[in-house]
């Protein structure tokens, strides 16, 4: 008997946590890069196929200062921006992310925080 409730008990369980973890909807990606257009060089080239709510493309061009996880702080001259890299590292376009590095983080703006899609290596010299 005591081995009937043990099993009854650990099914209502499993049941229970399946349905919890099949009601909860995966997190969609706010932004795509490749489904709305391309970077070519470091200009935008949109594609025509988004419309509606599509995040503004934008740059953040600087020097590596802080590198903790998923967050990068980058210098640039009239102060510095804090880069969620986690859409970049998911596509494997970041490089090395390193301190000292000049790039530039392709991404977008949503609110205050700056999402890179793609990080590459900065041509320029100055700060």
């Amino acid at each position: 008997m005591k081995i009937l409730n043990v099993f009854l008990c650990t099914s209502v369980l499993g049941l229970g946590l399946a349905t919890a973890a099949y009601a909860q909807p995966a997190p969609s990606s706010p932004y795509n890069d490749t489904s709305c257009g391309s970077w070519q060089g470091d200009t935008w080239t949109p594609n025509g196929t988004c419309t509606g709510d599509v995040k503004r493309h934008a740059k953040v061009e600087g020097t590596i200062t802080i590198v903790k996880g998923h967050l990068v702080t980058v210098q640039q001259s009239t102060g510095t921006v804090i880069v969620d890299d986690t859409p970049a590292l998911n596509n494997q376009f970041t490089g090395k992310v390193a301190v000292g590095r000049r790039i530039v983080a392709h991404g977008y703006w949503n609110g205050n925080n700056f999402y890179a899609t793609m990080i590459t290596t900065s041509d320029s010299t100055a700060p």
